[in-house]
């Protein structure tokens, strides 16, 4: 008679509840549907779980038990004896089981109030993090007078037709629609009034003073920002940051300061662009759908038109294209070396300068206001 070398997965019950368990066979993977019916039939009240009589064990067989246990609510500890040669493994699996039970999410003012002052801290240390490494990106910028070597104006070139040339006929266009639709929605209003030849100042204040660089700095906010988060964070997860580092190079120097001067350049240049894009979008609808010629519309703009709403317009670009390099750069730079790191770190860069552009073109627009500029 063959004696087979696996045996099946055995349960004995002796005693009336509370039951002594006794286990034989083999529990393991192979027979992991046989060890589920085994345990099924155990009784629900058990004093002791003999398990020395066990052939062979493996991972599987113990989470089982484990599992087991769990659901009597036994102590796995106290009422589970194993052969001496399957503690290790016991051991082992006991150690990186995590048997806590998840958190549960609380309700309520209180916790809802704990979150929010946790958000807070959060978008403080951000706020922090932003500024230490805005001084950071500064005084290396400045040394860079001291030792031009440092300076790369290949990438920096690079960055620039990536930042600037390539975005230019998404600006363009956008821009030229949003200052058809500002001259549509301000001629339904002026034309009952008699004054729609107002649609004139109205597109060009608009596109002058707010408008040109908003639409420019959100659109390289979503552009730029993720792209240099991407970009940076990849390089990150592939530690070739780490070895810029051990080369004894700067990531500052290399990866950030021609981004930084890129945009620095590039997005008042931008700006530009959407301004007279915008312009344009009005003369277009000016001409075509409110019956004023082109030559009375742009005579109208020459005497309406005035330098200092071009000045308030081209003055918070470099603001602006400081603040989407700065927090694009120091997102990527902030990923943990996982692929979800890095989007989740491209997704706060994007809001992040978004909200950042529109509170800071709220804040400049009421402070000149304000000073009568």
């Amino acid at each position: 008679m063959t004696v087979p070398t696996t045996q099946a997965p055995e349960l004995t019950t002796e005693g009336s509840e509370p039951s002594r368990l006794r286990l034989s066979g083999c529990w393991t993977l192979e027979h992991a549907l046989a060890v589920g019916a085994a345990l099924k039939q155990a009784p629900h009240e058990v004093a002791e779980v003999d398990a020395t009589g066990v052939q062979r064990l493996d991972s599987v067989g113990v989470l089982q038990l484990m599992r087991f246990a769990r659901r009597h609510e036994l102590d796995f500890d106290a009422v589970f004896r194993f052969h001496d040669s399957h503690r290790a493994l016991v051991s082992a699996i006991e150690d990186v089981a995590d048997e806590r039970p998840k958190k549960k999410r609380e309700y309520g003012f209180q916790a809802a109030l704990g979150r929010l002052g946790f958000a807070v801290t959060d978008n403080w240390k951000e706020v922090l993090a932003l500024v230490a490494f805005f001084g950071e990106t500064l005084v290396k910028m400045l040394r860079l007078f001291k030792n031009p070597s440092r300076f790369r104006p290949t990438a920096t070139v690079h960055h620039m037709e990536q930042v600037g040339l390539d975005a230019v006929p998404l600006i363009a266009l956008l821009c030229y629609l949003v200052g058809a639709v500002v001259a549509f929605l301000g001629s339904t209003i002026l034309k009952d009034f008699g004054a729609t030849i107002f649609v004139v100042e109205l597109v060009s204040i608009a596109f002058l003073r707010e408008f040109g660089v908003l639409l420019t700095a959100i659109v390289l906010a979503g552009r730029t920002a993720s792209a240099f988060t991407a970009q940076i964070g990849a390089m990150v997860s592939r530690e070739e940051v780490d070895a810029i580092r051990t080369l004894g190079m700067d990531p500052v120097d290399l990866l950030v300061i021609p981004r930084v001067l890129a945009l620095l350049v590039m997005l008042p240049l931008l700006t530009f662009v959407a301004m007279i894009a915008g312009l344009l979008g009005g003369l277009t609808v000016g001409a075509y759908g409110l019956d004023i010629p082109p030559q009375q519309y742009l005579a109208r703009m020459h005497e309406t038109m005035q330098l200092r709403h071009f000045l308030v317009g081209m003055s918070k670009a470099p603001i602006f294209a400081l603040l989407i390099s700065l927090i694009g750069c120091l997102e990527g730079l902030q990923v943990k070396g996982t692929a979800q790191s890095v989007g989740e770190r491209t997704t706060s860069s994007v809001v992040q300068s978004i909200s950042l552009v529109i509170v800071l073109d709220a804040f400049f627009a009421i402070w000149f206001m304000e000073m009568g500029w």
